[in-house]
């Protein structure tokens, strides 16, 4: 609605009466209706899921990813919700993706509310064979573009006292990794110890970070990630037992993403198994390892 700009508390006024205690996550968004959410990488897997769910939730959803024809498809899905969908087709590594997203944001009815920062890829690749381009490269998407996404948008929203919620798309193997997904798991724990920093120093604003954990999705990152469908790629193959029994479609990731956006929560698991099982491997690393050599194929040399 027209009259939602400008909700919230400018910063130098947050942890009063009304305001977000210090120490805690903003309050959220209880009711979705009418919000509007940028979401980057949204053509497929993760980010489609969860903008169409979002428009089913009473959203409005900008979209940016590179493959037009597929981001179209996308907001077809948004707009038989009953739902604006804007799009921006760009590469996220292009800081002027960003400011379109987020100036389309501000410009609609109720002017910007959250971020989905999902856009990145993989990289199944021992580290041996993989060139110091490739894993730059994988860090520029992964990493520095969704922080400077975030940062952008977590600058209009105090500057303008708004209630927002910022979310990142990391991965369970931001707490260990396996062979051949080292340089990709390295990306996701950065990207996940940024979200952890932006939340601490937006304490007292109300302003939610969280970052997204997935475990394996059945998309066609698996692929991409192995080299594509024309190399012959399907990352999803090296799955061993229980690793290819938690997939999970990114339908369930979508959903999970809406219950923090009602109620922010730091980190978005969706495997209580997995989270668990993480925090043994950090706590035993050696077991850690014999564990995760079980999990996957190595990729072929």
């Amino acid at each position: 609605a027209p009259g939602r700009r400008g909700r919230g508390r400018a910063a130098g006024a947050a942890g009063g009466r009304g305001g977000p205690r210090a120490g805690r996550l903003s309050s959220g968004m209880a009711s979705l209706a009418g919000r509007t959410i940028v979401i980057t990488g949204a053509s497929s897997g993760i980010g489609a899921a969860t903008a169409v769910a979002c428009a089913r939730a009473g959203m409005d959803v900008v979209l940016t990813a590179r493959r037009a024809e597929r981001l179209e498809a996308v907001a077809a899905d948004v707009r038989a919700a009953g739902r604006r969908a804007e799009l921006v087709v760009g590469d996220v590594t292009d800081p002027g993706t960003d400011a379109a997203a987020l100036d389309l944001a501000a410009g609609l009815p109720g002017g910007l509310d959250a971020v989905f920062a999902n856009a990145g890829f993989g990289l199944d690749r021992h580290l041996l064979q993989t060139e110091q381009e490739a894993i730059r490269g994988l860090l520029e998407t992964n990493v520095l573009a969704a922080h400077r996404l975030l940062v952008a948008a977590a600058g209009r929203l105090v500057a303008e006292g708004r209630r927002g919620h910022l979310l990142s798309c990391s991965s369970c193997l931001s707490r260990f990794t396996v062979p051949g997904s080292a340089a990709y798991a390295a990306s996701k724990a950065a990207q996940a110890a940024l979200a952890a920093g932006l939340r601490m120093e937006l304490r007292g604003t109300s302003v939610a970070v969280s970052s997204v954990h997935p475990v394996t999705t059945r998309t066609e990152f698996f692929s991409v990630a192995a080299g594509g469908p024309e190399a012959g790629g399907d990352g999803m193959g090296r799955l061993r037992g229980l690793a290819a029994r938690l997939a999970q479609p990114p339908e369930r990731v979508a959903r999970a993403i809406l219950a923090c956006l009602r109620r922010p929560r730091p980190e978005v698991w969706t495997s209580p198994a997995t989270r668990w099982g993480a925090a043994a491997m950090v706590a035993m690393p050696r077991l850690g390892d014999a564990i995760c050599r079980r999990l996957v194929a190595p990729p072929e040399r």
